[in-house]
């Protein structure tokens, strides 16, 4: 039954208690508390570090002794110098670095029931008795059935003479609880897995230094992305790429699809396309079962259409380079949801893995993601497709659902009469572009007429697509309830940041004045600084996020060869401080300075003093960050002279203002993907509210359900009306007045080694995987 473990690579981080927990555990923990046990699958992936960091540094500032097993479950078997107390330092400079910092290695003898009883020897040895596992669903379920396993391994070390009674009645139980890592997201219960994203970013970067290439040859490319037996990597990169196909193990194409698949290429080249892009995954299948290969696809299309066309497969590429933003904040945050749901742990609690459902840390039955996890692999083989697509989760579902709506379908020869306009407002962002394109397509395959406003507001209100603007004046809803009767606009998408938002709340308050503002809008919510209210996320946030955490890996990396330096780095987002705390995660600051977070001298010396404790231990180097609004006094210049001076003889200053390169840059996967589905969301949403808003011949729409903001709320996309909005708006500050982000603050000065109580009364509860499956 552990036939799968000889298939993994594992690696192993363990913690004993040194019985001194905060008030909140002392109840629960007297004696022996074990946190981390890694266990990789095949390769080790990136972002695995920062789980390993959290998970380390809350063990300790919990009152824990934290141990490094090295080399996997080989060193948990070995023991002896394989396991090795980590400090706080030893995860220091470890975020911006892939795979495992503490190696990973093949093991036989985990296999065999003396090996595991070697290894409960050793865990008992040290006390441990509960385990973090990160893998897949072969580690995980290896992990349960060593716990199942556990009494009978220690009446086994008992009468072997190996432990004393006492020991093993010190360690008579052993709890679970599992992070998931894995680039091909093929575990069931969780919307993201620790590496997908930074494995979706490599495949990325070879996709848009391919497509130059192929435009200039007028080539077709096809690209095989990793995904044995899970097409997410592929899917995924399809939309975000607009692939002309993409072949995935979960959803075999149709009889005839060498045909289908010539006639769409011809077509795409017919209407002016220089280049073809075809997405396979390594597990793709025809219906038949037989393999669809990079070569299969290449002989094809080179012979019946004669095109140049070259096959690229990319490899181990994807599982290496620098772990992305969101991977370093999810491996992060998972890190420390595992440690409280360990110190939360009974002997009769099941083991669990926390998982990621929207932006929310969730806890699942283990044993239950696991057995959904195989019924995808069972409905595959029974060829039980649309069943084996809904069970791997909502998120695959909508990804696949988006996907068929702009792939292999064509324009309706009937059109619907409809226009609709779609307009960009306020500053520019990464991501625009990707929902602006499915916006149109969709529009366009429903029928309607599709009409590009330039130029934001100005554009509409003066009717041109000349002049440049960027803001809604109320002088102008009188030009542009006109120019909207003169084009006969019936429904507007207004794509951007507050602006945008605002101008739609003006819109909708000058409905009582111009009846022809009476039509059904949506506001999608694209700026960097993500403080549009009705949204948990913003188009283009996480592209700005990923500039601003390689800028500063790059700053800290220039301070290498000169010790004691700190770097203070000033970030955008006005008066919204996401940026600044998301990039304080991903990059390990010692603070991030926020408008929402009020602070004082106090606040900065105790910043002060913190630098001057940690130039004495091994770590030389620090880090601050400041959201530009965050006050109007405390500048960035004011606090470089201050750590300046107050650091003198001691470490020196260095400050960078990031400025306008944060809102540039190649769109991120994420904010691709999230432009891609929220587009082509928005337009579906207006096509059924116009046909609700038909009436005597002609458009009306004034109830406030038909003006709307579509944006992420904890674990799904929803539309919420403009006007029930304006209670939870700080307008003078152009942020929401709730900001679920405020809530990671706490972990972000914990994982810095402040002396913080930790707020544990929003912890994840233990929910079920089938019933969440059914419910979302």
């Amino acid at each position: 039954k552990y036939q799968c473990l000889s298939f993994r690579k594992v690696f192993v981080c363990i913690i004993k208690s040194d019985m001194q927990f905060p008030p909140l555990f002392k109840s629960k923990f007297l004696k022996i508390c074990a946190i981390i046990m890694h266990l990789y699958l095949l390769y080790c992936i990136s972002g695995m570090n920062a789980a390993v960091r959290a998970t380390v540094r809350v063990g300790i500032y919990t009152g824990a002794k934290v141990y490094f097993v090295h080399e996997g479950y080989q060193g948990l078997v070995d023991g002896g110098d394989n396991i090795r107390q980590a400090t706080w330092e030893s995860v220091s400079m470890m975020l911006q670095l892939g795979g495992t910092v503490i190696g990973s290695a093949r093991c036989q003898d985990f296999r065999s029931k003396e090996g595991r009883a070697k290894a409960a020897c050793n865990l008992v040895k040290l006390g441990i008795t509960n385990l973090c596992v990160i893998g897949g669903d072969g580690s995980l379920t290896g992990a349960n059935e060593f716990r199942n396993e556990w009494s009978e391994l220690l009446q086994i070390l008992l009468k072997a003479g190996k432990i004393t009674a006492e020991e093993a009645k010190r360690s008579s139980h052993l709890n679970i609880v599992g992070m998931v890592g894995s680039i091909d997201n093929d575990f069931c219960g969780t919307d993201m897995t620790i590496g997908t994203d930074s494995a979706l970013h490599r495949i990325m970067e070879v996709v848009d230094a391919i497509t130059t290439t192929a435009q200039s040859h007028q080539r077709a490319f096809i690209l095989e992305v990793m995904g044995r037996h899970c097409g997410y990597l592929a899917l995924v990169t399809a939309l975000a790429c607009g692939a002309d196909w993409v072949f995935i193990p979960e959803m075999p194409p149709d009889e005839g699809w060498e045909d289908h698949l010539c006639r769409r290429l011809t077509y795409q080249r017919s209407i002016g396309n220089r280049l073809n892009v075809i997405i396979v995954a390594e597990g793709a299948l025809d219906l038949h079962g037989k393999p669809i290969t990079c070569d299969i696809i290449k002989n094809l299309v080179t012979k019946k259409l004669g095109f140049d066309t070259r096959a690229t497969v990319l490899g181990h590429v994807q599982r290496g380079g620098t772990p992305s933003a969101f991977d370093r904040i999810l491996g992060s945050r998972m890190g420390v949801e595992a440690v409280m749901a360990l110190l939360e742990a009974t002997p009769n609690t099941p083991a669990c893995v926390v998982s990621l459902s929207g932006n929310m840390a969730v806890r699942l039955p283990l044993m239950e993601c696991v057995q959904v996890t195989k019924e995808v692999t069972t409905a595959m083989a029974e060829g039980r497709f649309e069943e084996a697509v809904k069970l791997r989760g909502k998120s695959f579902e909508n990804n696949w659902n988006t996907y068929k709506l702009l792939a292999h379908v064509t324009a309706p020869d009937v059109k619907s009469n409809i226009n609709i306009a779609i307009l960009n407002v306020g500053a520019p962002c990464a991501g625009m572009n990707a929902a602006v394109r499915s916006a149109v397509r969709i529009g366009i395959l429903q029928g309607h007429n599709m009409l590009a406003v330039h130029d934001g507001f100005d554009g509409l209100a003066n009717g041109t697509t000349e002049s440049s603007g960027w803001s809604l004046p109320a002088s102008m809803i009188e030009e542009i309830s006109l120019n909207i009767a003169k084009f006969n606009i019936h429904a507007l998408v207004i794509i951007g940041g507050f602006e945008a938002f605002v101008g739609g709340l003006e819109l909708v308050t000058a409905r009582e004045k111009y009846e022809e503002l009476c039509i059904p809008l949506v506001v999608i919510p694209a700026t960097v600084s993500n403080n549009v209210p009705g949204s948990d996320f913003s188009i283009g946030a996480d592209t700005a996020l990923n500039t601003i955490t390689t800028t500063c890996d790059r700053i800290k990396q220039s301070a290498a060869g000169t010790k004691r330096r700190v770097f203070i780095i000033e970030t955008m987002g006005g008066y919204c401080g996401y940026l600044a705390t998301m990039a304080g995660l991903a990059a390990g600051a010692d603070a991030a300075y926020i408008y929402e977070e009020p602070f004082g001298i106090h606040d900065l010396e105790t910043n002060v003093e913190h630098l001057l404790e940690k130039m004495k231990t091994t770590v030389k180097r620090g880090l601050i960050l400041r959201n530009e609004k965050c006050n109007a006094n405390y500048t960035t210049d004011f606090l470089f002279n201050l750590y300046s001076e107050e650091g003198k003889g001691v470490f020196d200053c260095r400050k960078n203002v990031l400025g306008h390169m944060q809102q540039g840059g190649t769109p991120t996967p994420f904010d691709r993907n999230f432009g891609t589905k929220m587009g082509a969301k928005a337009v579906l949403w207006l096509t059924d509210k116009l046909k609700e808003c038909y009436r005597h011949g002609r458009i009306f729409a004034n109830t406030p359900d038909s003006a709307c903001v579509l944006g992420m709320k904890k674990r799904a996309m929803i539309f919420q009306p403009l006007s029930d909005l304006k209670e939870d708006t700080d307008f003078e500050h152009r942020i929401p007045k709730t900001q679920w982000w405020l809530k990671l603050r706490p972990i972000l000065k914990i994982l810095a080694k402040y002396k913080i109580s930790l707020d544990t009364s929003e912890t994840a509860t233990m929910e079920h995987v089938i019933k969440k499956r059914g419910t979302v």
